[in-house]
């Protein structure tokens, strides 16, 4: 298994895990997934591009409530095995290992549901840890959700502690998340 930094040539590949209903993002499912199919189809340079974005420099992010907040430098991987089998991503805010109250944690990770089992994201998150390393971190942050016992046995198999747990209400991803650090 590697880390591959998101390419032109790799591309139809992604798009086609997108196409069969898979989502590299947790909150906004399938309307993201959506959205970038039809990037991707618009300009697939500019798509690939925007994967990598260590200055920041796309933009707002819009939240589930509608607004928009800004964006922290970051960039994403895909994880590859003979294939396509998900994406692992990391953000960081400059010059702290804090994050705004926004950012719920440093790093995601979604594997395609045809390549679970296989300890993918347990991998892709073990590899990218020395990155934040080196961008100064002392630690990163991640949630999942409180009844999602593989991505919880992901984290701490690479080290993370449960920190606590916060409530998200009123929307269609409410319910009880947990927060997990990773000192590094």
């Amino acid at each position: 298994m590697e880390l591959r930094k998101p390419s032109l040539e790799d591309l139809p590949e992604y798009a086609d895990a997108l196409e069969r209903g898979w989502s590299p993002d947790n909150i906004r499912g399938l309307d993201a997934a959506r959205e970038q199919l039809a990037w991707i189809a618009h300009d697939p340079g500019g798509f690939v591009a925007s994967l990598d974005d260590r200055e920041a420099a796309g933009g707002p992010i819009q939240q589930g409530d509608g607004s928009f907040k800004p964006r922290l430098p970051g960039y994403l991987r895909w994880i590859w095995d003979n294939g396509f089998c998900g994406s692992v991503g990391f953000r960081w805010q400059p010059g702290t290992s804090a994050l705004p109250d926004y950012v719920y944690g440093h790093m995601g990770y979604a594997v395609v549901p045809w390549r679970r089992g296989c300890g993918y994201a347990t991998k892709a998150l073990g590899q990218m840890l020395p990155a934040a390393r080196r961008e100064g971190l002392t630690y990163v942050e991640l949630t999942t959700d409180a009844d999602n016992i593989a991505s919880q046995k992901t984290i701490t198999v690479n080290g993370g502690v449960l920190i606590g747990s916060f409530l998200i209400e009123g929307d269609k991803h409410a319910g009880t998340k947990l927060r997990y650090r990773i000192t590094l």
